[in-house]
């Protein structure tokens, strides 16, 4: 699934979003694989099938037996921005305050680790807290910039966009 999710990931940045879903029709609330499984809910997005990313989302939370707290953390920030974009203003605070709670802790312990940051980021902005959205999203740069990380580094900079 994982190998098949980059593909659709192609697919989607390719604007082939026919072709992607193809691929990713197999993946499913208990998909083990959290890349292909995020890459599933990014084409139900980009469907603007919000309500069907959300039902996904939460299903996943409900069931999933999470192996790390930043994948719990990173599908909070998922559904979250799902609710948001479907209009769920009031859903999508509550969520994106759960996942604060789930992600501040693991930037505490792990203060070098910019992929923390990025994801508690997101958190405070889907809240509309815009100081400490900044100020993690420029912790992540600081941590992983473009020039030390080619791959992942931009990813840090477009979230601070």
């Amino acid at each position: 699934p994982d190998l098949i999710s980059l593909k659709a990931g192609i697919y989607q940045a390719q604007g082939n979003l026919e072709q992607a879903a193809s691929l990713l029709s197999e993946i499913s609330v208990q998909t083990p694989f959290e890349n292909a499984f995020f890459v599933k809910v990014t084409q139900l997005r980009l469907e603007r099938n919000y309500a069907e990313a959300i039902r996904l989302l939460q299903t996943r939370l409900a069931q999933f037996k999470f192996t790390s707290e930043i994948y719990k953390g990173a599908t909070q920030i998922y559904l979250a921005i799902a609710q948001r974009l479907a209009g769920n203003a009031a859903d999508a605070k509550f969520v994106a305050e759960q996942a604060r709670y789930t992600l501040e802790p693991l930037c505490k312990n792990q203060p070098d680790n910019s992929n923390f940051s990025e994801w508690l980021a997101l958190a405070y902005a889907v809240l509309g807290d815009t100081e400490p959205a900044v100020k993690e999203a420029e912790r992540a740069i600081m941590l992983l910039p473009s020039g030390k990380d080619a791959v992942d580094g931009p990813g840090t900079e477009e979230n601070l966009a």
